[in-house]
């Protein structure tokens, strides 16, 4: 779900939800004054999120709770599995930075980022194409091998169509070779899964969480 996507979700169950306390409030003693405070507090928490966190501040609260570690760590190995895979490609990772918080201080609206450098030219010959068809998919199949679905890689994925249509091949075999990637890359995963995990716990350790909540004392 992307941002824009989930602040609307949230302005709906928000509205939806003053309208149910409107219509049941009285049968359980909820007076006009109650709903009307209500509404007040929920459009303006949703204001808040859109100005200042760029509608990203549900996420930002979910890390923070307690359960907020395994939402981060399923970030951390989608993240980590980039730099992996990039490592074994020869392709230089230029910073790595996992949730919410750490999106947002860096300037970025997204729950976790890994930068690569640049190439050189737009239009890749068919070695690169492979290579960046690897790292590009690996976020996406780690989290399908660890938690068997994967959430993120919405931006992995549009890159990815971006670049095998600046190349100049035809779609088949943009397909052909996607497809191919993903199994060299599942292939490689699995095999290294102790080391993939081993550089998710390091990035999980380092990533930061509003306040700091859910955290284990020192």
């Amino acid at each position: 779900m992307s941002v824009d996507e989930g602040l609307a979700l949230r302005a709906g169950l928000a509205v939806g939800g003053v309208t149910v306390a409107a219509l049941f409030g009285p049968l359980v003693g909820l007076g006009p004054g109650v709903v009307a405070l209500g509404a007040g507090g929920a459009l303006a928490a949703l204001t808040l999120d859109a100005a200042r966190f760029g509608g990203l501040g549900g996420h930002l609260l979910a890390e923070a709770l307690p359960g907020g570690q395994g939402r981060l760590r399923r970030i951390a190995v989608h993240e980590a599995a980039h730099g992996l895979v990039a490592a074994e490609n020869d392709l230089a990772v230029e910073g790595v930075l996992v949730g919410t918080l750490a999106c947002l201080r860096a300037g970025l609206r997204c729950n976790g980022s890994t930068a690569f450098a640049l190439p050189e030219h737009a239009k890749l010959s068919a070695p690169d194409l492979r290579r960046w068809s690897q790292v590009l998919q690996a976020g996406m199949v780690a989290e399908e091998l660890e938690f068997g679905s994967a959430r993120g890689g919405f931006d992995d994925r549009a890159l990815l169509g971006r670049i095998w249509g600046l190349s100049g091949f035809d779609v088949a075999t943009a397909q052909r070779e996607q497809r191919r990637a993903r199994r060299e890359v599942e292939q490689f995963l699995r095999r290294q899964r102790r080391q993939l995990l081993a550089e998710a716990e390091r990035l999980l350790a380092e990533a930061p969480r509003l306040l700091a909540l859910g955290r284990p004392g020192p």
